[in-house]
């Protein structure tokens, strides 16, 4: 009798494992998941594990633990989970499959829990809205165009809400003129106009929209933060830009810009004023000749001999380098007999400027030299290249300067073991090595 049951029982599962095989190779087509029958092995009270495909229906879809749980009628399973038939009961059971077991850590289970659910008639009508938009037979058949005219007509109402650069810095000179504006509006306007004015062309619009009288009356203002922003502004538009340079000159720019250096000035207006003298001097001999008949170089001297930081001195020194350096390239390209005509009225131009022997008649053969005191590696770099471009007028008073002298053989023995230690470290012609180079270029020059 036991033996009858037995073959009743296999009897009955291999019925039913011969019509799930049929259910799999008729529905194979519509899912990637198959019912698949497994021999259980693992003893107990189960008799199958089957894994099912979901039903295409409104289900609750229920989230499968490591433990088996029985499923109830109307639920659905997530895609990988094991369900399996138990023939004692007759219910479904589910559980995680072995890869979601795999991979289902603490860390994981917590990240899903924090995933927000949605129900599952949200997730049908959301396929339902997928399928009708990839379905090109759901939508329009017949698509509206629009007349060629009215996307011309939209097109230009675009292009309105455009501006131009010249349209800006229109609108930006009519603010900062409005009676209206603040101090802060102002300082905001120029800050856009000084972005803008690096740009050669918006520069020249500038002026001729009248922004260059507007920069030189703010310079003239009472508030020190209002001239330090005009000053830069200023210095930005002519910079590099010879048409900026001449309209800048004849406007006077450059006799107010020294009157200001000429009187006591808050440090950061005083830095954005030499940046702007700097800047309209600098490839124009023009101004360089004014700069020198207007007492520039006395100027900048008094300045120089009351900065005790170093700062202005450095820059200053700098300008009257690129000035002296700007002369001598001019002058060796002058051998070259293919340059055109311009070239030559450069040369004329330059050869009206005196610097050099300025330089020596206001005393600064003797001032440069007190920048090597400083205690920054730049500004003595920048003092020894001013020494070397002023050497030609200056050597005599170099060989009689006992201070100098002094200061360049105690900088060479500093610098030197400076050398040794970036050797040490691998860099063979840093930084200390080219300031030697530049000691022992100026020794040699007064030894002669």
């Amino acid at each position: 009798m036991h033996q009858m049951s037995s073959r009743a029982a296999g009897g009955a599962a291999l019925l039913l494992l011969l019509h799930c095989c049929h259910i799999a190779s008729t529905r194979g087509h519509k899912s990637d998941s198959a019912l698949a029958v497994m021999e259980n092995t693992g003893g107990g009270d189960e008799e199958e594990e089957v894994t099912v495909e979901e039903d295409e229906g409104d289900l609750e879809v229920v989230q499968p633990t490591e433990e088996w749980q029985t499923l109830q009628p109307g639920q659905a399973v997530p895609a990988g989970s094991h369900v399996r038939l138990n023939l004692q009961t007759g219910q479904r059971e589910v559980r995680l499959g072995e890869e979601q077991l795999k991979y289902w850590t603490q860390e994981h289970r917590e990240t899903e829990e924090s995933r927000p659910s949605f129900s599952p008639t949200e997730l049908k009508r959301a396929m339902k809205k997928i399928k009708e938009d990839m379905n090109p037979a759901s939508k329009d058949q017949q698509q509206t165009f629009r007349p060629l005219e009215e996307l011309k007509k939209d097109m230009a109402q675009l292009d309105l809400l455009v501006e131009t650069d010249v349209q800006i810095m229109r609108r930006l000179l009519e603010s900062f003129n409005s009676s209206e504006s603040t101090t802060e509006q102002r300082l905001s306007v120029l800050m856009e106009l000084e972005y803008l004015v690096h740009q050669v062309d918006n520069a020249q619009t500038l002026c001729w929209m009248g922004g260059l009288q507007l920069l030189l009356e703010g310079l003239n203002s009472s508030d020190f933060r209002l001239q330090q922003s005009c000053a830069f502004v200023l210095g930005s538009a002519v910079s590099s830009n010879p048409l900026v340079q001449v309209k800048a000159v004849e406007s006077g720019a450059l006799q107010t810009l020294l009157t200001m250096l000429a009187t006591a000035q808050p440090l950061p207006v005083t830095k954005k004023v030499l940046f702007a003298v700097a800047s309209l001097l600098r490839n124009f001999p023009y101004a360089q000749r004014h700069f020198l008949t207007h007492g520039g170089l006395q100027v900048l001297s008094e300045l120089f001999r009351a900065d005790g930081g170093g700062v202005l001195r450095t820059r200053i020194v700098t300008m009257l380098y690129d000035m002296i350096s700007e002369k001598e390239l001019i002058s060796q390209a002058g051998l070259d007999l293919g340059l055109d005509a311009t070239h030559e009225e450069r040369l004329r131009q330059y050869s009206a400027v005196s610097l050099q022997g300025e330089l020596r008649e206001k005393g600064w053969c003797s001032l440069v030299p007190q920048l090597l005191e400083s205690t920054e590696h730049d500004y003595r770099e920048k003092a020894l290249r001013a020494l070397l471009a002023m050497a030609p007028v200056c050597l005599d008073q170099y060989r009689s300067d006992g201070s100098l002298l002094g200061s360049l053989l105690s900088l060479r023995e500093q610098y030197l073991e400076m050398v040794q230690s970036e050797m040490i470290v691998g860099e063979e012609n840093g930084y200390f090595g080219e300031i030697v180079e530049l000691i022992n270029a100026l020794q040699v020059k007064i030894k002669r």
